[in-house]
């Protein structure tokens, strides 16, 4: 009786059994996307410097790279994680910029392309709201606006939040129900899952850690000028009488 040969997998992505509908192969190379996207980051960089070194040239180095940090993390909530938040259904066969992008992140997650639950809500979540708060954080700072640390402490927190339940999810799933959906590569998951995905641990620590500091610090110097105003006002009451 005749024996069947194995079929190749009809994609790269792990589980090697998982369904991706209407899936297209990408047609830029690894090389020439992670070159696109850099080349992204560093016009929005470019041109966020320029309008901000207009606004204020004295700025400090900390609030320049706070503006720089928050005007990147709205273009990349707003645009490019909406992007996959509007086309969810159809990632697999998107080959526009963004689509094969996506397409290649999914080598380390293949979740963003199986329609997965968590993943859409988590992302329409950050598109919808970290993205626009991301950008009115950045104008806050550029204007030094009292509000600025307490929408930093805030959206830092989302941001840490949901990265945190986006690792969580994942080890979850691949130390408990031995599911992985990274490809066997350690590029693939130390670079693009870990790396990637831990500048939203760090930077939103540091700045919740700021941004706390910088509350703390007024709200004590207003404490003690209350307490040395009603010493006054006590002291003024004594010698009437």
């Amino acid at each position: 009786m005749p024996t069947t040969a194995p079929q190749p997998p009809l994609h790269p992505y792990y589980p090697i059994e998982v369904e991706i509908v209407g899936y297209l192969a990408n047609e830029w190379n690894t090389v020439e996307l992670c070159a696109m996207f850099a080349a992204g980051c560093a016009v929005i960089f470019s041109i966020t410097y320029v309008i901000v070194k207009r606004l204020r040239p004295r700025m400090s180095t900390g609030d320049l790279f706070t503006i720089l940090w928050f005007v990147l993390c709205g273009c990349i909530h707003l645009f490019f994680e909406g992007y996959f938040a509007y086309n969810f259904r159809n990632m697999g066969r998107m080959q526009d910029l963004f689509g094969q992008l996506w397409k290649e992140y999914s080598l380390s997650d293949s979740r963003y392309l199986t329609q997965d639950a968590f993943v859409l809500c988590m992302e329409s979540i950050t598109a919808a709201f970290w993205g626009p708060l991301s950008f009115v954080t950045a104008a806050l700072i550029a204007v030094d606006h009292p509000l600025r640390y307490s929408l930093q402490v805030i959206v830092s927190l989302g941001q840490l939040y949901g990265d945190v339940l986006y690792y969580g999810t994942s080890m979850f799933d691949h130390y408990i129900l031995n599911l992985s959906y990274s490809r066997p590569e350690a590029g693939y998951f130390w670079g693009y899952f870990v790396l990637m995905n831990a500048f939203w641990i760090v930077i939103p620590l540091y700045l919740i850690f700021k941004g706390v500091g910088a509350t703390w610090t007024a709200f004590d110097a207003l404490n003690k000028m209350d307490r040395v105003s009603k010493k006054g006002a006590n002291g003024s009451v004594k010698k009437s009488q």
